[in-house]
């Protein structure tokens, strides 16, 4: 009894194993495509992600010029008080802030 019960059993799952079977060849045959296609993505950058580091590093530049600013007016007051020491910050600082300018954009109000 045991024997024809396993024999129909084996019989019946001949078709959900070649199904399964033809799933896995496909699989392993599209998966090098996924993988060049998924490496090819995240070697490229998107405009959407060039945008945002522009933005980033626009911020950085603005944030470095208004440190700058802020060191150069200080240091302008103390040379407006005879310290000499300050004067050379201050014609340091001007010059760091001439070379970042070009790189922040002027704002239109």
């Amino acid at each position: 009894m045991g024997s024809p019960v396993r024999t129909a059993l084996m019989i019946a799952t001949i078709p959900l194993l070649s199904g399964c079977l033809a799933r896995t060849v496909v699989a392993v045959a599209t998966a090098p495509v996924k993988v060049a296609g998924k490496a090819a993505d995240m070697a490229t950058t998107s405009q959407a992600e060039a945008d945002q580091a522009r933005g980033r590093e626009l911020r950085r530049r603005e944030a470095r010029l208004g440190q700058l600013e802020r060191s150069y007016r200080r240091e302008a007051e103390l040379c407006a008080q005879g310290d000499a020491a300050a004067c050379q910050r201050r014609a340091a600082l001007n010059t760091e802030i001439q070379l970042l300018l070009p790189g922040v954009p002027l704002e239109t109000r």
